[in-house]
């Protein structure tokens, strides 16, 4: 093997060299590369390749470690531990635990590496590294918050510590088995150290838990209200209206998102806000009214209430109209049916009965407005124009239509029954006398067409 010359300076490389990538054939020493040195077309900031197996010496020439041991001696430290020189001498390959010991404490103790890297006085105070923020065997996940106020009986009896601000006995006790016996060894392949991890990360979802509920106990004051309650000393608190109450009851699922101040806050300010937009419509119904000044509100409200309670008593008397019309024509009906029944007066009867029928229903051929007697607005469109048509009051047809209905599901159950034509009907409703025997016809088909009864 030829040995390579150095292109500055013209000395053999004995160790690493460095060897141009931009450069044809341009070798470097050590010595000149640190230089910086710069030859013809060569350049100091041209990309270098490194030749060497890592056998040259670190230090200086007098030792017999070379770069390869060395990166070999400080990953067994790193990996075994500093004080074990059998396992590192091992993993060096050709050295004895006492040479490697030596050479350590030699160069990278004792040597200008120690003297620089290691502090001369070891430093008095002395930082605990095992409770980082959310680090995952620190002994609590959450910040660090204020001691509960509780007396020496109520601490005693809940097993508090307060200086610690500690359960002796915590949500989920039994959590800490989880990582008790777990142990990083060597030969721990990759699946036994995923298994491993996944215990550690099962333990601190359980610590999070854990600090979650503490954290709301303490929020909602949960431990002072227990013993207010079971000491019967709770402040009495004043009864919400139904409202209130159906309202918070609704926004029961926030509560776990807030403190007890922050959810009775948030409660007052909901109550506030619908307090204004009542306000608000009401001051929007007084300027669409043209109510500029406040003096006005009373007159206008005074004025309103005036007016409601005469539409009231309107509606009331057209009620009490419509059932006075309804008994003088069940009057009329009944005394018609007696002059019918009695046989000295048929003539007079007839009569009678025709002047009854025109107080009732009208003339067969003349209509008589019927909206403003009771169930019209029960009536369909269709019913209202028959209704119209024969001169039938609502009331009358309601009566008719229920008795034929009747009549007709009986029919259908095999029940016998008389029939269900109009003209069956004088027994149980007086509500037909006035109705000719076209409209009694009329009112059959019609209740047939809808599909209430079957055709006589």
């Amino acid at each position: 093997m030829s040995k390579q010359h150095c292109t500055y300076c013209q000395a053999d490389i004995k160790g690493v060299e460095l060897k141009c990538a931009e450069c044809e054939d341009f070798n470097l020493c050590l010595q000149c590369a640190s230089c910086g040195v710069e030859v013809g077309k060569h350049q100091k900031t041209h990309d270098y390749k490194v030749v060497d197996n890592g056998r040259f010496p670190v230090f200086d020439s007098a030792t017999s470690w070379t770069a390869a041991e060395e990166m070999l001696l400080l990953d067994a430290i790193e990996q075994y531990g500093f004080g074990n020189w059998e396992d590192a001498a091992a993993h060096v390959g050709n050295k004895t635990a006492d040479e490697t010991r030596m050479h350590y404490y030699a160069y990278f103790i004792d040597g200008n590496i120690g003297k620089v890297t290691l502090p001369i006085e070891v430093a008095a105070d002395i930082a605990d590294h095992t409770c980082l923020d959310g680090g995952p065997l620190s002994p609590s996940l959450s910040t660090r918050q204020a001691s509960q106020d509780l007396s020496s009986d109520d601490q005693r009896q809940l097993g508090f510590m307060q200086l610690r601000d500690d359960f002796e006995r915590e949500y989920d006790n039994e959590a800490e088995t989880l990582v008790s016996g777990l142990m990083i060894a060597h030969e721990d392949d990759d699946l036994d150290v995923a298994v491993k991890m996944a215990q550690v990360d099962m333990y601190v979802k359980r610590l999070r838990e854990r600090a979650r509920r503490k954290r709301i106990v303490r929020d909602f004051l949960l431990v002072q209200q227990f013993f207010l309650n079971s000491n019967k000393k709770s402040p009495v608190k004043r009864k919400g209206s139904n409202e209130e109450r159906d309202f918070l009851e609704k926004m029961r699922p926030f509560a776990q998102f807030q403190t007890a101040a922050e959810r009775g806050q948030f409660a007052d300010d909901l109550q506030y806000e619908k307090k204004l937009k009542i306000r608000i419509k009401e001051l929007a119904r007084c300027r669409k009214n043209g109510i500029t000044k406040y003096s006005e509100v009373e007159d206008f409200d005074r004025s309103r209430l005036l007016k409601e309670k005469q539409k009231e008593k309107r509606k009331a008397a057209l009620i009490t109209t419509g059932l006075s019309s309804e008994k003088r024509s069940s009057s009329t009906t009944s005394t018609t049916t007696s002059s019918k029944k009695s046989p000295t007066e048929k003539s007079g009867g007839e009569k009678l009965s025709s002047s009854a029928r025109k107080t009732e229903v009208g003339n067969d051929g003349a209509t008589v407005d019927i909206s403003h007697l009771p169930g019209y607005e029960l009536l369909s469109e269709r019913e209202r124009k028959l209704c119209t048509a024969i001169n039938l009051k609502p009331a009358h047809y309601t009566s008719i239509k229920c008795v034929l209905i009747k009549e007709n599901l009986r029919k259908r159950n095999g029940i016998s029954a008389k029939s269900h034509c109009i003209e069956g009907l004088s027994k149980k409703t007086h509500c037909i006398e006035g109705l000719t025997r076209s409209n009694k016809h009329r009112l059959l088909h019609f209740l047939a067409e809808c599909g209430w009864i079957s055709a006589c």
